[in-house]
């Protein structure tokens, strides 16, 4: 499962469902937004091309780690501080594995896929340059 979506998640959920006979560990990475200064943000995509890259992640830590199920889900639009913004479940036999491709998901998911964030201070706001490069101009 690939999603982009403004609603929250329901982790427990997408957790029973990653698990299939053959899984010996799930792993979860879930990022949220934390209190460093500012009050929330907001997370804008592009979509078409942010799911895509999306799925293309999937399928590269499926060809390269012995997985059984990779899900992601990212939020757009605003969050406040202790809200979810991204969830990563991956499946496999053995906890090794599930480990490694959800750490490499996370990783490729920060460098290439097109969300970017504009943070929400007391008095002012600030578009945050990711690792796969600035919002472009609107």
């Amino acid at each position: 499962m690939i999603r982009l979506q403004q609603d929250d998640f329901e982790v427990g959920k997408i957790i029973e469902e990653a698990k299939s006979s053959g899984s010996g560990a799930i792993v979860t990475f879930i990022g949220i937004v934390r209190d460093d200064g500012i009050e929330g943000m907001e997370l804008e995509a592009y979509h078409d091309v942010a799911e895509r890259e999306l799925i293309s992640i999937r399928e590269e830590a499926m060809k390269e780690f012995p997985l059984h199920s990779v899900d992601i889900i990212h939020r757009t639009g605003p969050l406040r501080v202790g809200d979810n913004i991204v969830l990563i479940v991956v499946s496999a036999g053995h906890r090794k594995e599930a480990f490694l491709g959800c750490e490499y998901v996370i990783d490729r998911l920060k460098q290439t896929v097109p969300i970017w964030k504009k943070e929400y201070l007391k008095d002012d706001e600030r578009w945050v340059e990711g690792e796969h490069g600035p919002r472009p101009a609107t």
